[in-house]
């Protein structure tokens, strides 16, 4: 058995390592094997271990329940996916608190260039069906990849809507792979395995208990562009969801509502707060995402009158490379420069009008 694996399996269960702390010492040593072979001394020295966490890693012998699960995975086509992985969603990387192991069975590329998150109330009016078949409608020419948390309500509008559109779309599970909660959306999560997929955190024979649900909202939040909040109590899963969407600096939308209606409460509140951009319109929502931009040649030319530090020519080759606007966590994952040196780089590009910022966080060249 692939002993890399095997390690994966076994960093989610040691004691007192979570999920943040296993993506430290994975960006620490590079490798599940690496971390496990490490000395006590190595592993105490990384920030946030100190000589408990490493002697709790180098006392981990028992991997047979890793051993297990492999096989369950390879039974049932399910794809483990690991922080260092290329089908990883890379935009969680950029949430601290990301997965160390995702488990996949799907279609769909994770890393679709385009990913939006439609989440709300589990009983949903009239007119949040509506809204939410008229966004996924409008998405159809964009090819998005269409999110949420396969939840009765809101989420399952969205997934069916997708389907109906001919766009992939992924669930997030707050349960393992061997079994679909609600047991009502057996006949949809099927349907989605051909045109998207079933995503979770947690392996096999984990039951959709309470304390799962926040766990599975990050996903729902990290892993897209953006969140659109289509009708939401004051309190509740969907607010948590906006809560993290916002925390990750991801763009957040919602629908407005009736204001003496409870399930528009939500909505507004975001609004209110200025966490939340008022969704009017499809177009509207594409002008922010910078997903309906007029295609301008880019102007190379440039390069041979500006002088350009390494840092800068790291971000324009990038953008020169997409066909595209670029969001800007991909600048910080393709070039993989600090943040600060990205900020300063991208602000001294603009006052030498190289490239342009586009609504959602979205450069190109000028």
């Amino acid at each position: 058995m692939d002993n890399e694996l095997v390690y994966r399996f076994g960093l989610t269960r040691i004691n007192g390592i979570g999920v943040v702390q296993a993506k430290q010492l994975v960006e620490h040593f590079g490798s599940a094997t690496a971390i496990f072979t490490a000395s006590k001394k190595e592993l105490s020295s990384v920030e946030g271990i100190g000589e408990l966490k490493a002697k709790a890693i180098k006392e981990m012998n028992d991997f047979t329940w890793a051993e297990s699960e492999i096989a369950f995975c390879k039974k049932h086509h399910i794809e483990p996916l690991f922080l260092t992985d290329e089908r990883y969603p890379k935009r969680l990387l950029n949430c601290y608190d990301a997965p160390t192991i995702l488990f996949y069975r799907g279609t769909a590329d994770l890393n679709n260039s385009k990913v939006i998150s439609i989440i709300g109330t589990r009983v949903n009016t009239e007119y949040g069906k509506q809204i939410t078949e008229q966004i996924v409608n409008g998405l159809q020419a964009q090819n998005a990849l269409i999110v949420s948390g396969m939840a009765f309500g809101i989420d399952a509008i969205a997934h069916k809507a997708a389907l109906q559109n001919q766009l992939e779309t992924v669930g997030v599970l707050a349960h393992g792979l061997d079994t679909i909660y609600p047991g009502q959306h057996k006949v949809l999560a099927k349907e989605m395995l051909q045109m998207g997929g079933l995503l979770t955190e947690f392996p096999s024979k984990t039951l959709p208990d309470k304390h799962n649900f926040p766990k599975r909202n990050r996903i729902v939040a990290g892993m897209a562009d953006a969140t659109i909040v289509i009708e939401t109590a004051a309190k509740g899963g969907s607010m948590i969801t906006a809560e993290l969407a916002y925390n990750y600096n991801r763009d957040l939308f919602a629908i407005p509502g009736k204001i003496n209606d409870a399930k528009s409460s939500g909505c507004l509140k975001l609004i209110q707060q200025k966490k939340a951009t008022i969704y009017l319109t499809v177009e509207q929502l594409l002008e922010e995402l910078g997903w309906q931009t007029k295609k301008v040649s880019p102007k190379r030319q440039k390069e041979l009158f500006i002088e350009l530090n390494d840092d800068e020519k790291a971000l324009t080759t990038i953008l020169m490379k997409s066909n595209d606007s670029v969001h800007i966590d991909e600048l910080y994952l393709q070039s993989g420069l600090s943040s600060s040196s990205v900020a300063a780089a991208i602000l001294n590009l603009e006052l030498q009008n190289v490239i342009a910022c586009l609504p959602g966080k979205r450069y190109k060249m000028v």
